[in-house]
């Protein structure tokens, strides 16, 4: 049976979670076409660095060029929003939002040595002139900047303004579930899969020459777990690919990240100890986690494309909304 759907049907259902896009979208010629940007995701609109959320990763393929999860699974933290754009974006986002939280955190840097950015990627070079670099710090700031918790704009928009999935436009997709009363949301950047494997639609097989593609994935919840539960959350948005006919291709980048809003790491509070309480895994609320992760991503991947609109790219490239009721 199904879950029921949040309020909104998306990762802004958990209280406080906050996403912005900035979008860029310009013919420069007919060879040149911007068509990229970038997608900012805030557990809460508080001080990040100084309440972090538990978190952590899964890499299901790793065709991808993502920073700071290394730190995010050795010490189960995110400190920083959760930024997306395109493959060639990933150091001018980094510098963005590196200053976005100097301006927020003066001690960063300082008495506090350091802080990790996670910045997720797809290629978006099919649509998107990406050697010429258009995304700038700058648009990681306003990203941020415009973040909110209001339901979530969805496909082209942000960081997938040029991304494709399932040979149609694709993009960003979001979609939540409820569980005994917790939330799970997933927010998709979609750009992965051929027509033919599309599961959810019988698509025209005409084949469209585009790469393998990427996907990522990002899970949130209010349910009380730990980064050990956590990974184990973004492990099953494996299945959730899986329903929607992807076979995680050699080329495809699948890397997901799931962070819980609930029992907040204050920065250095200067205690010995931590009591924090969190949900055992043999309760049978752990498996309806899991299902929710697997039915919001595959939701979420439909979505991106349910609400996508045909797009004009480089070289004349057009990338069609797919034909779906």
């Amino acid at each position: 049976m199904q879950l029921r759907r949040g309020p909104n049907n998306c990762i802004t259902d958990i209280a406080d979670v906050n996403v912005g896009h900035v979008t860029l979208y310009e013919h420069i010629s007919h060879k040149d076409t911007i068509c990229t940007g970038v997608t900012a995701i805030l557990p809460h609109s508080g001080s990040l660095f100084r309440h972090k959320v538990h978190a952590a990763s899964s890499v299901i393929n790793g065709y991808g060029k993502t920073a700071g999860l290394v730190q995010v699974d050795e010490l189960g933290l995110l400190e920083a929003p959760i930024m997306l754009t395109n493959t060639f974006s990933v150091g001018a986002v980094m510098q963005g939002t590196l200053q976005y939280m100097l301006d927020e955190n003066p001690e960063i840097g300082d008495t506090a040595s350091s802080l990790n950015i996670v910045v997720g990627e797809c290629n978006d070079s099919y649509l998107n002139s990406m050697r010429l670099q258009a995304v700038k710090p700058e648009h990681a700031i306003q990203a941020i900047e415009h973040a909110s918790s209001d339901p979530v704009e969805e496909s082209a928009v942000g960081a997938g303004k040029g991304m494709i999935c399932f040979g149609y436009k694709g993009g960003i997709g979001t979609a939540s579930r409820v569980v005994k009363g917790y939330t799970v949301g997933c927010l998709v950047l979609s750009n992965f899969g051929k027509r033919e494997d599309a599961r959810f639609a019988d698509f025209n097989k005409i084949p469209m020459n585009t790469p393998d593609g990427s996907i990522m994935m990002v899970i949130a919840t209010d349910a009380p777990l730990n980064d050990r539960q956590l990974k184990r959350l973004a492990k099953r948005t494996a299945a959730g690919l899986g329903r929607t006919g992807s076979h995680i291709a050699h080329g495809s980048g699948d890397i997901a990240i799931a962070f819980s809003t609930t029992n907040l790491h204050e920065h250095d509070n200067g205690s010995l100890m931590e009591n924090i309480s969190f949900l055992r895994d043999e309760h049978p609320i752990i498996n309806g986690l899991f299902q929710a992760v697997v039915e919001t991503t595959e939701e979420a991947v439909i979505s991106s494309l349910r609400h996508a609109e045909t797009t004009k790219g480089r070289i004349g490239r057009v990338v069609e909304k797919a034909p779906l009721d």
